[in-house]
């Protein structure tokens, strides 16, 4: 399938980059990492591996997290997708790790840079997980450097027989979780906050599994919030926000999904308080688009989805906008040795 170029402008981009600063009058404010990128559907077939890459490559994306998703509809479905399908079990499976990995092996791709993710982890059953890991290392030896997005609690999923992770649950991630630590492993987690009608509902899961793992690298995905919980007061989410960077230092939120741009970041006033909030913390938020792959989309979707959740970014001080929309926050996640351009000084900033 031929990629068409993005109006974003990714060549300019790399252009400043080479030069040694970024000119933020004059190149694309979208992020050069995608942070939460589903190479897999939950079901039927993907976009095939090289044509998902060259839409990175045209968007000026220069890193991804490579995720799955373990959490997979049934092979003899015909859905896509779970909220097609109520009643149809979702369940934990490393088939589309196992797939990644094998496409991964095949290109190892440089431009764009993949970090892939394990994502088969049942936190309801944290006794398979170790088990797992190790079958990981002996197939794929030193391929799998992120873990998730797995599901701490996620209401979408209630009608496809999925249930909150409980506390006694939590308290038995501790074997994986130090395979995790040891190996300086990043976990994202889907942990909603709650509802509309019931803001903070699961906070104390988020605030146990914190508690119990401090020295994990922890990535909150959404920062909590999903198209069950668009109403919440954006001054409260951001105090709640703010308290739990406050208290855990190795804890990350990750600005993936378009929910955020449509339900909070777009009304009137509201961007800025983000922006305001993510400036004093730009070291603790990494971006991301939550595209998932299935072969029903085609490039003009992720661009958007790139653009939406993007958005956010022309909000940003200079040192936020590197940290976060350039990379540097990824890179330190990761360990990897790479670091992002430096913002031009230019008038009026």
């Amino acid at each position: 399938m031929a990629v068409v170029a993005s109006p974003a402008g990714a060549g300019q981009a790399l252009a400043a980059a080479d030069h040694g600063c970024f000119d933020r009058a004059k190149e694309p404010y979208t992020s050069k990492v995608d942070s939460h990128l589903h190479f897999r559907p939950f079901g039927g077939k993907a976009i095939p591996f090289d044509e998902l890459t060259g839409y990175l490559h045209k968007t000026g994306v220069r890193h991804a997290s490579m995720y799955g998703i373990g959490q997979t509809l049934p092979v003899n479905s015909n859905c896509t997708y779970y909220l097609d399908c109520p009643g149809t079990p979702v369940v934990p499976s490393m088939k589309n790790d196992f797939v990644n990995a094998e496409n991964w092996l095949e290109s190892k791709p440089e431009d764009p840079e993949l970090a892939v993710s394990m994502t088969f982890m049942d936190l309801a059953r944290p006794e398979t997980i170790p088990s797992g890991i190790a079958l990981y290392d002996k197939e794929f030896p030193g391929v799998f450097r992120w873990a998730g997005e797995v599901n701490v609690v996620k209401q979408a999923l209630f009608p496809n027989h999925h249930k909150a992770t409980t506390a006694e649950n939590i308290r038995r991630w501790a074997p994986f979780m130090k395979v995790l630590r040891e190996r300086g492993i990043p976990i994202t987690l889907h942990s909603d906050l709650g509802s509309d009608a019931e803001p903070t509902k699961y906070l104390p899961l988020m605030e146990e599994i914190l508690r119990r793992y401090p020295h994990n690298k922890i990535v909150w995905a959404h920062m909590g919030l999903s198209k069950e919980l668009t109403t919440m007061d954006p001054d409260r989410h951001i105090r709640l926000m703010e308290r739990m960077l406050d208290e855990h230092r190795n804890l990350t939120v990750d600005l993936s999904w378009r929910v955020l741009e449509d339900a909070y970041f777009s009304k009137p006033g509201v961007r800025a308080k983000y922006a305001a909030f993510l400036d004093r913390h730009p070291t603790r938020a990494i971006p991301g688009t939550d595209f998932v792959a299935s072969a029903n989309k085609d490039y003009k979707v992720y661009e958007e989805e790139l653009a939406v959740t993007s958005r956010i970014n022309k909000a940003l001080g200079d040192e936020a906008f590197r940290d976060i929309a350039l990379g540097e926050n990824y890179f330190r996640l990761l360990g990897i040795n790479e670091t992002a351009p430096r913002v031009c000084e230019t008038a009026g900033r």
